[in-house]
């Protein structure tokens, strides 16, 4: 089945059986397809009228919240609570959607350590069969496992098993709990093929599929309406990006003949550095990334992204998704090296949206809302990273944000899901379940919970020894030393220098991590200290999930502690030895080290003098953030969402986005409608194909029959006449030259 052209040191071990890995969740997605397809068992209750309360519960708790909507998913474990019979196979999809990750991830981990024993120059290509042998245009359906695939694929494939777990609690009264895990299955099976793919071209089919699957699951509610607009959303503003893939793709086959990944390594030295065709095929490379990735302006669709289940929110914030653009620019490291004004561009926008969405989550009051722009805001810290050729940085930051962004949002999940459930048992289908100011002293009721997200909360906000500290601090330290020395800093980007570029980059990160600080510790506030805001007929439901739910919380907590030491620097680890120093710098050093030092013009870091004053700086931001927000904030004097008053001001900016919808809905969505409504509509399609064309042609038909119709007659005379006629018109045409 396998054509390998050469032997490989790899060829041998499990990594021959690659390819499992993406099947394992295609098969648990055909499976649980299958088992969709019947619908869940509607039993007949003992008591009709009991039956008719719930049934009324359980629409009002969906119907009050179209972000999280999932009553049945806020299920009572109380016995004294009665809940809608699960789906007739739940049992069955419970074991096949978690199973086929955690095979996943066991097989990812048999390849990780064979990888450590072998020593290999190039990367182990697993060649299915030939795709597409078109003239000069030779294209295989291939896997490339090499040191940046790995870490994605463990990634992927260990915080995804957590998050199937985490969901066989949170959807198990679902009736569509089989299509959830199918889509879920199916999600992963394509972002293991984005990542693993030996050619650009199978990347963008996992890269379109992830877009696909994301509006399966963003709009999975979708008999709520704001569920299926923002699944749409998703689909479409990802599709523009998606656009500048392609044509990066037909530049790169049209200058390299190929696009093959470990080919166009070895021949990118024949593209000029610097000049136009690199630039543009990175610039438009980098446009996918800001859809994919949610980067300024294609940010918009991932805040409505919380739509669909949290552990939907968790997948693909944490561990798929929205890091495939970090990933691709990464896999593409040996071209962005080349462009620096490319790279420049990457970095400068992911400082402005770094600080941009961080802004935004200082006034956001629903809990999913927080973290979902202190994703995009993360994504920016990721992006200045590769954008400034560190690439390792970048892609450790990608790694610990999986770690402890799981963590946040899967801990919200069990906040939400706590909340659901007290509403649920008292019938209170009023209040928001996910709106902070419905909830504060939940450290009581849910004190693990408490203590895994003030370690997730620390992890982000860059505490030591936490894992974002770390990551953190090695992007701010790339960005600040190649403002030193680099090709970066001798080029220029809109005028200004790269060093002023980069010294801006810098200063916004650093301004974004004393917001994230702000913003993030103000979550934990509101959310678990002070007074509790819930109603008192559901104080008493609250309560801690199952542990069904919790453990996965226990794993990540964990990562998000230690999670750092993957890549402790040496500044580090020679004041404290708290293990080797820069592991994943030497893990990735075959895929990106030649990109990094052409970059960094073989200066690897600042003077260590200058490090130290640098991670202390770090570390002082992140405090003040967090002191900043326990003095300022006062959770005792917050009030519930229904008695407070709207925002005035500043804050109304902040709390509507910097009004960035209503801007795109008022250049673009409206323009775009009107036009397609005045000249495709009714100018095209009505006017030219249905009246011209379509209702043209067919009167014209019309006039040619009745014609017809009036020379037909059935009158002898009148045939003999023209028969006539009609002869003395040929003799005339043949004698008239005579």
């Amino acid at each position: 089945m396998l054509l390998q052209e050469t032997v490989h040191p790899l060829a041998e071990t499990a990594a021959r059986f690659v390819w499992w890995l993406p099947t394992l969740p295609l098969i648990g997605f055909v499976i649980n397809g299958l088992l969709s397809l019947q619908a869940a068992t509607k039993l007949g209750p003992a008591d009709p009228s009991a039956d008719a309360d719930h049934a009324h519960a359980g629409h009002g708790a969906h119907a009050h919240d179209a972000h999280d909507a999932h009553a049945h998913d806020a299920h009572a474990h109380d016995a004294h609570d009665a809940h809608p019979p699960r789906h007739r196979y739940a049992a069955i999809t419970s074991i096949i959607g978690p199973g086929v990750l955690i095979a996943s991830f066991v097989l990812a981990l048999a390849m990780f350590f064979a990888m450590r024993g072998v020593e290999a120059d190039a990367p182990f290509v697993s060649r299915l069969f030939s795709w597409m042998p078109v003239g000069d245009f030779k294209l295989d359906a291939a896997l490339q496992l090499d040191a940046l695939s790995m870490v994605m694929v463990l990634v992927i494939t260990g915080i995804g098993s957590l998050i199937h777990v985490f969901s066989v609690g949170y959807m198990q009264d679902d009736p569509g709990y089989p299509r959830y895990f199918a889509y879920l299955n199916l999600f992963v099976f394509f972002m293991l093929l984005l990542v693993l793919g030996a050619n650009y071209v199978v990347t963008f089919v996992g890269w379109e599929g992830v877009g696909l699957c994301s509006y399966l699951l963003i709009g999975f509610w979708f008999s709520e309406q704001a569920n299926a607009d923002a699944g749409k959303k998703a689909f479409v503003v990802n599709r523009i990006g998606d656009f500048g893939f392609m044509v990066a793709m037909f530049l790169l086959f049209a200058h390299l003949g190929t696009l093959d990944y470990t080919a166009i390594a070895a021949n990118a030295g024949t593209l000029e550095p610097g000049g136009a065709v690199v630039t543009a095929i990175c610039l438009f490379l980098f446009i996918g990334c800001t859809g994919k990735s949610a980067q300024i302006p294609l940010f918009t669709w991932l805040p409505d992204a919380m739509a669909g289940p949290t552990p939907v929110s968790a997948l693909i914030h944490a561990a798929t998704m929205v890091t495939a653009g970090v990933f691709l620019i990464a896999r593409s490291s040996v071209l962005f090296s080349l462009a620096p004004v490319a790279s420049l561009t990457v970095a400068l926008v992911g400082g402005l949206t770094a600080i941009f969405a961080a802004s935004i989550g200082l006034k956001q009051w629903d809990i999913k809302k927080v973290l979902a722009y202190s994703t995009v805001s993360q994504l920016g810290y990721m992006f200045i990273g590769v954008g400034v050729g560190a690439y390792t940085a970048g892609v450790f930051h990608l790694v610990t944000h999986a770690f402890f962004k799981a963590l946040l949002f899967l801990g919200s999940g069990s906040v939400i899901f706590a909340m659901h459930r007290a509403y649920h048992a008292t019938h209170n289908h009023g209040d928001d379940a996910q709106d902070m100011r419905n909830m504060g002293g939940l450290k009581a009721m849910m004190p693990v919970t408490w203590t895994l997200l003030w370690i997730a909360t620390l992890a982000i906000a860059g505490v030591p020894p936490f894992s974002g500290f770390f990551s953190k601090d090695e992007i701010l330290s790339a960005a600040y030393s190649r403002a030193h020395e680099s090709t970066l800093a001798d080029a220029s980007l809109l005028g200004m220098s790269g060093s002023t570029v980069l010294y801006l980059v810098w200063i916004l990160g650093l301004a974004s991590a004393l917001i994230t600080a702000i913003y993030m510790t103000r979550m934990m506030l509101y959310t678990f200290h002070g007074p509790n805001r819930t109603d008192e007929k559901s104080r008493p439901h609250l309560a801690e999930a199952p542990w069904v739910m919790t453990g996965p919380l226990v794993v990540l907590g964990v990562l998000s502690l230690f999670g750092g030491w993957l890549n402790l620097p040496e500044v580090i680890t020679h004041m404290v030895p708290l293990g080797p120093a820069e592991t994943l710098e030497h893990w990735l050093e075959p895929v990106v080290g030649e990109a990094t030092a052409r970059v960094s013009g073989g200066a690897a870091h600042v003077a260590v003098s200058t490090e130290q004053m640098l991670i202390a700086g770090a570390i002082v931001i992140a405090i003040a953030g967090i002191a900043i927000a326990k003095a300022r904030l006062k959770p005792e004097a917050l009030l519930t969402k229904d008695a407070s008053e709207p925002s005035r001001g500043f804050e109304r900016i902040l709390e509507r986005k910097w009004y960035v919808d209503e801007i795109y809905d008022a250049l673009v969505v409206r323009p775009i409608h009107a036009l397609s409504r005045s000249v495709l509509w009714k100018g095209v399609d009505v006017g030219l194909i249905d009246t011209l064309g379509a209702n043209g042609s067919a009167a014209v038909t019309r006039f040619a029959g009745w014609i017809g119709s009036q020379l037909q007659t059935g009158r002898v005379g009148t045939y003999a006449w023209l028969l006539v006629i009609g002869a003395v018109v040929v003799l005339r045409a043949f004698t008239a030259g005579n």
